[in-house]
C-alpha cells in the first residue's frame, strides 16, 4: 500500500471513531462551539500544546494574497496577538449554520497525557503572572505546604518555587479542581471541540503532524501554494511519558486516565496499559 493511502486510512479510521462513539448524536452548536474562522473557507478548532502556533501562522498567511507569504515569517509574540480572527459564536446565528455545513472543518489533537507534559513544562515551569497568581501558588500552598510565598512571579522563580509534577496531577485530580472548568491548557480537548456536535473533516493528530498537514492541504487544494511549517516535538516516546509517571502513584495514574479517557477514546488513542496496569 502506498504511503498516501495509509495516510488516508488512518485519518478516515480517526473520524469514523469519533463518529461511532458519538453515536451519531446531534445538537445545536450555533450556541455552544467556539471554533475560530478564517477566511479559505476554514473552520479550525485550536487546541493549546497542539501546534497551535504553526497552525495561526499558516492561517494568517492564508489571510494575504497569493502568492502567500511564509509563515514562518511571522514571530511567535505577534502571531498569539493577532485578533483577525472570528468565534464563530461572533457571527449571525444564520451565517454559523451555513459555515458549519459548507466550509472544511479540521482540527489536530494529541495524546492527552503528552499534552498533560507539555502544559505542565510550559505553564508551570516556565509561568508567567498569570499561571503563577491563578495555578501556581494555589498547587504550592495546596501540595507543598508554602504558606509564604512570594507576591512576584519573578520573585518566585528565581526562588526556584515550582510544583512537581505529581503537584500539578493531583491538582487536577483535586474535587475542589473539578468543581470548575478546567484551564484550557489542561481541559479536556472532547469539551473544547464538541467532537458529537460538529462533523469534522480532518481530525489530525499531533504525532504525525507534517503528514496530517499536509493531507489538509491537499483537500483544499493548497499543497503548491503554502508549506506548512516544520514542527520539532521533545515528548513523544512511551519512555519519556514514563519516565514524567513515575512520580505518580499507579491509583492516581488511573484516576487521571479516567478523566481523560474521552479523549482517549474519541480520538483515536490507545489506554496506555504501560501506566495503568500492574
Amino acid at each position: 500500500m502506498c504511503r498516501k493511502s495509509t495516510i488516508n486510512k488512518y485519518l478516515y479510521k480517526r473520524r469514523k471513531t469519533y463518529k461511532v462513539i458519538c453515536g451519531g448524536e446531534k445538537e445545536n452548536v450555533t450556541k455552544k462551539n467556539k471554533k475560530k474562522t478564517s477566511i479559505k473557507l476554514l473552520l479550525f478548532k485550536c487546541f493549546l500544546q497542539v501546534a497551535c502556533t504553526n497552525w495561526k501562522r499558516t492561517l494568517i498567511a492564508l489571510n494575504y494574497d497569493e502568492p502567500y507569504p511564509d509563515p514562518m515569517s511571522f514571530k511567535s509574540n505577534w502571531v498569539h496577538r493577532f485578533n483577525r480572527f472570528k468565534l464563530l459564536r461572533e457571527f449571525p446565528i444564520p451565517e454559523r449554520k451555513a459555515k458549519l455545513k459548507h466550509y472544511t472543518k479540521f482540527l489536530f489533537v494529541r495524546d492527552p497525557f503528552v499534552r498533560l507534559i507539555s502544559a505542565y513544562r510550559d505553564k508551570m515551569l516556565n509561568y508567567d503572572k498569570y499561571f503563577y497568581d491563578g495555578y501556581v501558588r494555589v498547587i504550592l500552598q495546596r501540595f507543598k505546604k508554602q504558606r509564604y510565598l512570594p507576591v512576584n512571579y519573578n520573585v518566585a522563580r528565581k526562588k526556584g518555587l515550582r510544583p512537581s509534577f505529581y503537584n500539578f496531577i493531583q491538582y487536577i485530580l483535586d474535587p475542589r479542581t473539578q468543581t470548575h472548568a478546567f484551564e484550557p491548557h489542561w481541559s479536556q480537548m472532547y469539551r473544547l471541540c464538541h467532537p458529537c456536535l460538529i462533523e469534522y473533516d480532518l481530525v489530525g493528530h499531533q504525532e504525525s503532524l507534517q503528514e496530517d498537514a499536509q493531507e489538509l492541504l491537499k483537500m483544499l487544494k493548497l499543497e503548491n501554494d503554502i508549506k506548512f511549517p516544520p514542527s520539532y516535538e521533545n515528548v513523544t516516546s512511551v519512555d519519556s511519558v514514563m519516565d514524567w509517571f513515575q512520580s505518580v502513584p499507579l491509583e492516581d495514574r488511573r484516576k487521571l486516565y479516567r478523566i481523560y479517557e474521552e479523549d482517549f477514546q474519541l480520538f483515536g488513542y490507545r489506554r496506555p496499559t504501560e501506566l495503568l496496569d500492574d
